[in-house]
């Protein structure tokens, strides 16, 4: 753990979760010349400059609030594995806002489309009701609700940034991740998922660190639901043709049509995401016009992203393989 010591101009800035969202956010955070801390379980990872490392459990209201003491601006990106989150995300939820709550600070949460539910199909907005029937999907929705009843009430402000599938370079556990791009590269097998010929929102992870950042620094979007920068949704088959201009071969698609277990999704996975599956078996759009309009943000363009994400993942095989990139 660093014990580097900010300098005292520099308000602390917090990112709990150092999955690949809150570790993009965290480099953008401190790109931006901010203090930042990343907190997870273990407190190890690569280094990332000028970004303190520290270890505690933030299901835990003591530690997270130990954590989070100081600090201007909170983050909440922790994630837990799939078959758990019913169970633990309202834990965090709990720990999170107390913690935050003492430090005086502000609260931005990286939130999720599932509390809009099935929407057959409709472009989803901030004004999307939220319908959905799943039990993750009510239990994203009831801790949404929370979150903004927590800023009504003058206990925390709160702003809430939602994404859509993630991508880009270090997003291994997404459906547009690790199923798909060393596989392009490699030749080997690259999954799809449902109708590859629908319109699929998918949010490049910068932009979900951008978003996140910008909404840490402007105070003017406390007390709603954003949706973060995301680009004109595309079919997925789109996706892999553009993926295949780029690496110079017709990649070798299976598509899995039903919930069932492939590759890296497992038999407990699959069986807690047959519920969310819809989100491939119906359009699946997302609109950020409006983060886009207010903050003046603009998602990374599909080819730019894409060129990123194959660059990243020819060097992480290289370094599974021990070879030069």
């Amino acid at each position: 753990m660093s014990t580097t010591t900010r300098p005292a101009e520099q308000d602390l800035h917090v990112v709990l979760g150092a999955g690949p969202a809150g570790t993009a956010l965290a480099g953008e955070l401190a790109r931006r010349g901010h203090a930042v801390r990343l907190v997870d379980r273990s407190g190890s990872g690569a280094a990332i400059e000028d970004v303190e490392r520290h270890a505690a459990d933030v299901t835990d209201p003591g530690a997270a609030r130990a954590v989070t003491d100081g600090a201007a601006a909170v983050y909440h990106c922790v994630n837990v594995a799939y078959h758990l989150q019913v169970e633990v995300m309202p834990r965090v939820q709990q720990a999170v806002l107390t913690a935050v709550e003492a430090a005086g600070a502000r609260l931005v949460v990286l939130d999720t489309l599932y509390p809009y539910g099935e929407t057959g199909g409709a472009v989803m907005t901030e004004s999307t009701p939220w319908k959905a029937t799943t039990r993750k999907g009510r239990m994203r929705a009831e801790l949404d609700e929370k979150y903004l009843a927590a800023h009504r009430e003058g206990r925390v402000r709160v702003v809430l940034g939602r994404a859509a599938d993630f991508y880009g370079p270090g997003v291994l556990n997404s459906t547009l991740g690790g199923t798909v791009f060393p596989g392009a590269l490699t030749g080997d097998t690259v999954l799809g998922i449902g109708d590859i010929d629908l319109p699929h929102s998918y949010t490049f992870i910068g932009d979900v660190a951008s978003g996140l950042a910008t909404l840490g620094e402007q105070p003017t979007g406390d007390g709603a639901v954003w949706h973060l920068p995301t680009v004109p949704a595309v079919t997925t088959r789109q996706v892999h043709s553009m993926i295949e201009e780029r690496v110079g071969r017709p990649l070798n698609v299976t598509v899995v049509k039903e919930p069932r277990p492939f590759g890296p999704f497992d038999e407990t996975f699959m069986n807690e995401y047959a519920e969310m599956f819809y989100q491939h078996t119906e359009p699946q759009i997302m609109d950020s016009s409006a983060i886009e309009r207010t903050f003046g943000l603009r998602p990374t363009p599909l080819a730019e992203g894409l060129d990123a994400t194959l660059a990243w993942y020819g060097g992480w095989l290289a370094s599974l393989s021990g070879t030069t990139a």
